[in-house]
C-alpha cells in the first residue's frame, strides 16, 4: 500500500528570462515500511522535492498524496495540522526548542495538537533513542548526536505516515552519523516506520531498500537495492 504518491510534480521559479525549473514532472510512490533514499548533487532538486513532500512549499503543478489525501487541496491551516500529524520531519540542524527539555521536545507535536501526554509512548521512544537518563536535559546540555536523537524521537511520537529526513547526518562526525543511520534503520525495521531519507552521501544511500537519483530536477534512476 502506498503511503506517499508523487504525481507529475513540477516547481518553477521566476518567469521568462529568469525562469528556473527546479523540479520537472517527477513521479514516484513509496509503500508502507519502505526505506527510500533520494540522492543527487547540489542543485539536483532534492531540497525542492523535500519541501513539496513536506508541504512546506506548493508546486507549480502536480500533486502529493499522503495516506490517500491530496495535501495541496488543503487550506494552509488544515495542511499545518495534517503535516504535524502525518509527516515526521528530521532536519540537518535538529531544530529543537532550546528552552524545552528532551522529553518536552519529543512531545511537542502532540502538545501542539492538544493531544496530551502519552507517557508509555514517550518512555518507549526515550528507551529506543537511548536518552532515558537525559529526559530533563536541555538541548544545550546534549551533544550534536544526542540532539539529533531527540529529533528522531520527535519525528516518531505521532506515528506518522512516514519520516522525511533531510541530510540528517550532515552536521555530525562519521561515528555519530553511523549511529543516527542505525537508529533510523532500527525504526524502519523494528517499528515498521516508513523512511524517506534525502542525502548526498552514497554510502548512506546504499543502506536503503531503494535509491531514487535526481538530476536537473528529474528522476535519473529508481533502483531497488534490497528485495
Amino acid at each position: 500500500m502506498a503511503v506517499l504518491e508523487v504525481k507529475g510534480l513540477t516547481k518553477i521559479y521566476g518567469n521568462k528570462d529568469t525562469k528556473v525549473t527546479a523540479l520537472d514532472n517527477v513521479s514516484f510512490s513509496v509503500n508502507k515500511g519502505e526505506f527510500v533514499a533520494i540522492i543527487g548533487a547540489s542543485g539536483s532538486g532534492k531540497s525542492t522535492l523535500m519541501n513539496l513532500i513536506g508541504g512546506i512549499d506548493r508546486p507549480s503543478s502536480g500533486s502529493v498524496i499522503i495516506d490517500e489525501k491530496e495535501i495541496f487541496k488543503l487550506s494552509e491551516s488544515q495542511l499545518a495540522i495534517f503535516r504535524r500529524r502525518n509527516i515526521g520531519m528530521i532536519y540537518q540542524f535538529y531544530n529543537l526548542i532550546p528552552t524545552l527539555t528532551t522529553e518536552e521536545n519529543i512531545m511537542l507535536p502532540r502538545l501542539l495538537d492538544n493531544r496530551g501526554d502519552d507517557k508509555d509512548k514517550l518512555s518507549s521512544i526515550m528507551g529506543m533513542i537511548g536518552l532515558s537518563e537525559r529526559a530533563k536535559h536541555l538541548p544545550s546540555e546534549l551533544s550534536g548526536g544526542q540532539q539529533q536523537r531527540v529529533s528522531v524521537g520527535r519525528a516518531m511520537i505521532n506515528d506518522p505516515a512516514f519520516i522525511l529526513a533531510d541530510e540528517p547526518t550532515g552536521n555530525l562526525d562519521s561515528r555519530t552519523s553511523r549511529e543516527i543511520i542505525d537508529l533510523l534503520k532500527f525504526a524502519n525495521r523494528s517499528c515498521h516506520q516508513t523512511l524517506l531519507l534525502i542525502t548526498h552521501d552514497e554510502k548512506i544511500a546504499l543502506q536503503a531498500d531503494r535509491i531514487i537519483t535526481l538530476g536537473d530536477g528529474k528522476i535519473l534512476a529508481d533502483e531497488v537495492m534490497k528485495s
